[in-house]
């Protein structure tokens, strides 16, 4: 990938000596604040379907019949009969299509292949969403990767590297990277100390079914069964997870509990942020909705050709959440330079549907 990063970097110095620095920068700016809006899941998922027909080729197609038997074929079906079939087919086929058929995630590679693009954009495009989707996995798992680098450095560090006189100046440091301010996820902190939980958990024993129906707090509290899985367990967990899952299956009301975790929300009388809720399930959840496709809005392309007027229309799946404002105009303007066309997203504000829209010049908000 560094090699494909580094002729992507040649194609856009080529653009530029071309076209000048101001157009070609423009338009990477527009292509970036939509380099979101991707399938991160496309890559793993492997879809079957008929072969295409060829160009010009329409796709073949059985006329309906009324079932007889071979004898009476000729008098239940016949030709007029038959042919009526057929020009219902023919309109069928005549009548145009919704592009897409389906709801598309993958919105940057439904521009490339239907927006009115010269070359060069399109080469600009697909690069962006070439490097998109290079980065997703890492997104994917940021919390596991900033917690594994965490464990191994202070591991490697106080173990192997440093001296002691050199330890405290370290320990220093470190808690700088480690620090999570009062209402911030600092996923350094939230990784290391998941993975050190994991550790001593599967060498203690903690673990299996006589673990999970054990409801003594005294017996539960000095659990040690001495059987030393943790180191493999945490390769295990690293191997195989990405933050979600990560979260899902080890995070635990004890993991929560012994780092004094809480979940704050803003208070409509005072205008403050305030703790919520210190109940497990709660901030658990919050965890996992603010880790699910980045914390990010999913936005799907469901019409090219809106109203019959060629705007292109997409509608966000409210997951509890409103879109920012600003956030949803800035991303109709990326949209709108590229679909060349005015564009539309339908999504829900305070419990109401909306359509927003920007017509190249202005914005406008109505029932959607």
């Amino acid at each position: 990938m560094i090699d494909e990063m580094a002729n992507h970097a040649t194609r856009v110095r080529r653009h530029v000596e071309r076209l000048g620095l101001e157009k070609v920068e423009t338009f990477i700016d527009s292509c970036l604040c939509l380099e979101n809006l991707i399938d991160p899941m496309s890559p793993f998922i492997v879809r079957h379907g008929a072969e295409p027909p060829a160009p010009g080729e329409a796709p073949p197609a059985e006329l309906p019949r009324l079932r007889a038997k071979g004898y009476m074929e000729h008098f239940i079906n016949p030709p007029e009969f038959l042919e009526k079939q057929r020009k219902k087919l023919d309109d069928e086929r005549d009548k145009p299509r919704k592009t897409p058929r389906e709801p598309e995630r993958d919105v940057l590679q439904f521009l490339l292949d239907h927006a009115p693009l010269e070359p060069w954009e399109r080469d600009l495009l697909s690069t962006v969403r070439e490097e998109a989707y290079y980065f997703a996995p890492q997104r994917q798992t940021k919390v596991l990767n900033e917690g594994w680098a965490a464990y191994w450095h202070s591991k490697l560090m106080t173990e192997k590297v440093l001296k002691p006189s050199e330890v405290i100046d370290y320990a220093d440091h470190n808690a700088g990277v480690l620090a999570a301010a009062p209402g911030q996820f600092n996923p350094y902190k939230v990784g290391l100390a998941l993975l050190r939980h994991i550790e001593e958990r599967w060498d203690k024993g903690r673990f299996g079914k006589e673990w999970n129906e054990c409801d003594d707090y005294d017996a539960r509290r000095t659990w040690d069964k001495r059987l030393g899985l943790g180191r493999q367990k945490i390769f295990e967990v690293r191997r195989l997870c990405d933050d979600v899952t990560f979260l899902d299956e080890y995070f635990t009301a004890d993991f929560c509990a012994e780092h004094q975790f809480f979940s704050f929300a803003r208070d409509e009388r005072s205008g403050n942020y305030e703790i919520d809720s210190r109940e497990f399930r709660k901030i658990k959840d919050k965890l996992l909705f603010q880790l699910t496709n980045f914390g990010e809005p999913f936005i799907y392309v469901e019409d090219a050709n809106h109203a019959n007027r060629g705007e292109l229309l997409l509608a966000h799946r409210h997951e509890g959440a409103d879109l920012h404002q600003d956030h949803a105009r800035a991303t109709l303007e990326a949209l709108a330079r590229i679909w060349r066309r005015p564009v539309n997203l339908r999504t829900m504000i305070h419990d109401k549907s909306r359509l927003l829209r920007y017509d190249g010049s202005a914005h406008s908000d109505e029932a959607g």
